[in-house]
This record gives structure tokens, C-alpha cells and sequence, in this order.
């Protein structure tokens, strides 16, 4: 499923363009490689699969100088995601072919595929901290148009069981199924049975929260820009400042939209606080616990409540 209406959040044309080259590295200790060499036999098929799970081209040269050690984050990024998306590599000098049918004019050059579209992120070498940034953007952008699969392990540990891919946890398969229809509501109240069972489980509680943020934003049509204006002329409406928050979100800012809820925090009380309270912890589970923004608006929101 796509949205218009997101578009934005695929800008990341602020991004300096350096200078570099690619190098593949294994996979991590005890977990599957999400790393694979794309060529014109398996070209269509990997980015077929962004439908189900965003996938990152990564155009390479071996010739091109030193570029090994965006190589080396690209795929730290992609193995310790645990399959939130799918690293493909392209060796712009056996797959020429490739390269140019995509318009690719340098080396190393980076492109997210989101539901069959291509959006280039950036060209040259990048520090490891903007790569992360940028891939960050791509997961929460694929988070809001709804695809949120997981890539299958690639590689040697892949092939160890005959190339199948690791089955769906039975669990989450009516949730799943909800979700692929594109009816919210069921999948939300599926992940809702789910935690009535097992409080605790983290995935069942990050998939209800995804869902939950699906279902107030892209399954909702709503206008980001126009949601977020009238939080600002609004700043003492606690539902303008909710839905301005999920838009910026779903749009790639977190921080903007933590930052904006921190703030509805230190200035309400009551029903009204809490509620907002409990919509920042619900929204923290959308993102990575460990993205800087998520651990500055744990911080800021301890100081805002005492």
C-alpha cells in the first residue's frame, strides 16, 4: 500500500554527497545474513519483494577507493536488523546493465525500493551515524505505507535448510492477515487478543502499536501537512497535537513528533496528560528503543512528569 500524501518523507536531499566504495561483510554471530548480490537473474525478483519488505540497492565498484567502510555499515545495518529490510548490492562493473537502466551515473550510489518504487537516498561515502539516519527514515516510511514483512535470511544459513524461508509465527497469522487486506481495525484488535493473553510480549505490543499508527494515518487518508498546520494554530488542542505527532512520524521525524507530545506533557494535567502519556510510550514502540530520538524523549518525558 502507498501513500501520496507521505511522499515527503523520502527527502533526504540535504545529505552530502562524498566519496566511496563497497565491500560485503558476513553475517552477525548467531543470526542470518539479510545481505544478497543482485544480478540480472534475480533483479526483478528482489525488488519484487519490497511489496512485503523494503529493500536498499547499493550500487558498488571494487575499483571505486575507499568505499569498504559504507559497504561494512550498510550491512551491520541490514544483519542487525533482523530482516526489517533486505541490503542488495550491485556490482556496477559485472551489472552494468543494471546500473543504467536505473539511471545510476556514480559509484557508490544508495536507493530505497518501497512497493516497486525507487528513491534514491544518497551518493558517496556517508558518516556510519547518516547512514543509520537515513535507513531509519526508510523503515518508518515503509512502517506508514504499510509494509512491514520481514526479509528471509539470505546466504549459507539460508541454503543450511534448503533455501526455505523460516516460517510465520502462528501467532500473529490472523493479524498478518488483517493487515495484508488492509483492514486495521481487525488487525489491531488481533494484536489486542494477543496481549490479553501475554502483557509482556514485545512483538505483539510493537505490532499493535504499528497498527494503531497505520490505522490513524494512512488507513485514515489523512493530509500531513494539513493535520500538522492545525496543531500549530491549535497548540492547546490535545487531539490537533496527538494527530500532528503520528504524522510526523509516519513522515520520518520522530523527534518532531516526540518533541511535540513531551511538550503537550508539561503543559496539561489530569485526564488529559495522561492520555497523552500513554500515547508517547504506545508510539515508542514504532521505533527502534535505541534511536537517539527515542532515548532523548524517554529522558525528556521523566523530566516532564516530575
Amino acid at each position: 500500500m502507498s501513500s501520496s500524501s507521505f511522499g515527503g518523507a523520502m527527502d533526504l536531499s540535504t545529505l552530502k554527497a562524498k566519496a566511496q566504495a563497497p565491500q560485503s561483510t558476513g553475517a552477525q554471530a548467531g543470526g542470518g545474513s539479510f545481505v544478497v548480490d543482485i544480478t540480472q537473474v534475480n533483479f526483478q525478483q528482489v525488488l519484487g519483494e519490497s511489496v512485503r519488505y523494503p529493500v536498499v540497492v547499493e550500487f558498488w565498484s571494487p575499483r571505486a577507493e575507499g568505499t569498504a567502510e559504507l559497504s561494512r555499515t550498510l550491512a551491520d545495518l541490514a544483519n542487525s536488523s533482523g530482516g526489517r529490510f533486505l541490503l542488495g548490492r550491485v556490482d556496477v562493473d559485472t551489472e552494468g546493465q543494471i546500473a543504467q537502466a536505473l539511471g545510476v551515473q556514480a559509484v557508490p550510489t544508495v536507493v530505497a525500493v518501497l512497493g516497486g518504487q525507487l528513491a534514491p537516498l544518497f551518493q558517496g561515502a556517508q558518516p556510519a551515524d547518516q547512514v543509520r539516519a537515513v535507513i531509519d527514515q526508510v523503515l518508518q516510511t515503509a512502517v506508514a505505507n504499510g509494509i512491514v514483512g520481514t526479509a528471509p535470511s539470505q546466504g549459507a544459513e539460508a541454503e543450511s535448510d534448503e533455501g526455505a524461508e523460516p516460517p510465520a509465527d502462528p501467532r500473529f497469522e490472523a493479524a498478518d492477515a488483517a493487515l495484508a487486506a488492509g483492514d486495521y481495525a481487525a488487525a489491531e484488535a488481533e494484536y489486542a487478543k494477543l496481549l490479553a493473553e501475554t502483557p509482556n510480549d514485545p512483538e505483539a505490543r510493537a505490532g499493535k502499536a504499528q497498527v494503531g499508527l497505520l490505522a490513524r494515518t494512512v488507513g485514515a487518508g489523512i493530509d500531513p501537512q494539513a493535520v500538522i498546520a492545525t496543531a500549530e494554530a491549535a497548540p492547546a488542542d490535545v487531539e490537533a497535537q496527538l494527530a500532528a505527532a503520528d504524522a510526523e512520524i509516519v513522515g520520518g521525524d520522530a523527534a518532531a513528533g516526540f518533541g511535540r507530545l513531551v511538550g503537550v506533557v508539561r503543559r496539561t494535567a489530569g485526564d488529559d496528560r495522561e492520555r497523552v502519556r500513554q500515547r508517547l510510550l504506545e508510539l515508542f514502540e514504532v521505533v527502534d528503543p535505541k534511536d537517539p530520538a527515542v532515548l532523548k524523549a524517554r529522558r525528556d518525558l521523566m523530566t516532564a512528569l516530575f
